[in-house]
């Protein structure tokens, strides 16, 4: 069938607002990405694989069963886990009010009346009956892609939310598992603290039994007493560092305060020497708080387009119809059908430079969106190679504080055994029974670091947010 003049027009008109845009497409700003990550080990300098250690999922990332139970439920109960999905349904509600304005307004009424008018001059008054139903339509066209701009902007919007939630999954996880090392590492400790206790108890009975038998002199009871004394007060201490931390990760599980389930020990957490960093260009097509910041820039440059149109006119179409009567049996018979078909174009003249400001306004606006990005982008490789370099660097400070833990291990059963041959005072004793003591509880916060530094080179690598 042949189109019409009118019909044809019509989709030429179509196809021309669809066209016509206000405002500046969306480019993404330039970068300056790194050939490579700083922090990498000498020999894996000038890598180019393209998967990184952020690409494994956290099930995979972390070995210890009871921690990948903590961070799933974590991942469901979380309160800012569910705070952040109620934001996205919020900008999804906008991004559908905000797209109800490409299209028209139809809307239905009704009414009924009875009307008493007086008696006059011209004739005598009384009572009438008078019905109404109809239609209305109103339609401001989108010429200048005013409401295109603002989906956009919407749209935008939404996604950014949705990385957000990303940011906060990922975040959450790190969280976690940093939470249960810690927790992991204070049980050591306590460990070490009640080992170290119970020697220490079994030295003093030993002492004591000496003194009592003139072989030595009480200031050997009192010295061996302070080393008893330095080890249980260390016990109580860790108890209540170890309950608050319990504490913490039942807040980070959207849980009352309780206890948590324990699974394997800080010393035989399974993690690798080294780990792949992938592509630094990948980085940013991963990252969920730089495409968070990206999106953040996109809305913000659609907004210059939406405040651009302002200065154009705004052209409506109004459309009405129905039936009117003075008796209801009446009211769909006869020569009761109305009707109205018009359009108006609105066009400011004069504003006092409202429009212009809410361009200049929109566009510092974008321009800040910009700075934000490419400062999200700059600290997400700092993250990266402060990670990097702080996993390398633990992994070295662990292996020198084994070596310590282990000669002053040696060297208190030296102490112990010249101190029984009489060959020197129980001061020497005391000395380096307090270094080894010192020594174990170092070694073990130098574990903890390690694995914390593990998970900070996931999280910067933006590794965690898989649901």
């Amino acid at each position: 069938m042949r189109a019409t003049g009118p019909a044809v027009a019509i989709g030429l008109l179509t196809l021309w607002c669809s066209a016509c845009k206000s405002g500046p497409d969306y480019q993404k700003p330039a970068v300056g990405a790194p050939p490579e990550y700083r922090g990498l080990p000498p020999e894996g300098a000038g890598q180019t694989e393209a998967v990184s250690f952020g690409d494994q999922k956290w099930w995979d990332a972390f070995q210890d069963e009871v921690l990948r139970d903590l961070i799933q439920t974590a991942v469901t109960q979380n309160y800012d886990v569910r705070i952040a999905a109620a934001r996205i349904l919020q900008a999804q509600a906008l991004l559908g009010i905000t797209t109800a304005d490409q299209l028209p307004s139809v809307s239905a009424n009704a009414s009924a009346a009875k009307v008493q008018t007086p008696d006059t001059a011209l004739g005598p008054g009384g009572k009438s009956n008078a019905f109404q139903v109809g239609l209305s339509l109103a339609w401001e066209l989108d010429f200048w892609g005013k409401f295109r701009r603002a989906t956009e902007s919407a749209q935008a919007v939404l996604l950014s939310q949705e990385w957000a939630q990303r940011q906060v999954l990922s975040s959450l996880v790190s969280d976690v598992a940093n939470a249960y090392f810690q927790l992991r590492e204070l049980d050591l400790e306590l460990e070490i603290s009640r080992e170290t206790l119970a020697s220490r108890k079994n030295s003093l009975g030993l002492i004591q039994t000496l003194a009592d038998h003139g072989a030595t002199s009480l200031l050997d009871v009192r010295q061996a007493e302070q080393l008893v004394f330095g080890a249980g007060a260390a016990i109580p201490d860790l108890e209540q560092r170890i309950e608050q931390q319990e504490n913490l990760i039942s807040v980070l599980l959207g849980q009352n305060p309780g206890g948590i389930a324990r699974g394997l020990k800080l010393v035989d957490q399974p993690h690798p020497l080294d780990v792949p960093a992938g592509l630094p260009s990948c980085l940013l097509e991963r990252r969920p708080d730089v495409l968070q910041a990206e999106q953040q820039l996109v809305a913000a440059n659609a907004q210059i387009g939406v405040a651009e149109a302002n200065y154009f006119p705004q052209i409506s179409l109004t459309a009405a119809g129905g039936y009117q009567s003075f008796a209801l049996s009446s009211l769909f018979t006869g020569p009761a059908a109305l009707w109205s078909l018009g359009g108006n174009l609105l066009q400011p003249v004069f504003e006092g430079g409202r429009i212009r400001s809410g361009v200049r306004l929109a566009e510092a606006r974008t321009e800040e969106a910009v700075l934000a990005y490419q400062r999200t982008v700059q600290l997400a490789f700092r993250d990266v190679a402060d990670a990097l370099v702080g996993y390398r660097k633990s992994q070295e400070v662990r292996s020198q504080l084994e070596q310590l833990a282990n000669s002053a291990g040696e060297a208190t059963k030296l102490s112990n055994m010249r101190y029984r041959g009489g060959a020197t005072s129980y001061l020497e004793v005391l000395d380096s029974e307090t270094r080894f003591f010192v020594a174990q509880l170092s070694l073990a916060q130098a574990h903890l670091r390690e694995l914390q530094s593990l998970v900070q080179i996931y999280r910067s690598f933006g590794g965690g947010w898989e649901p």
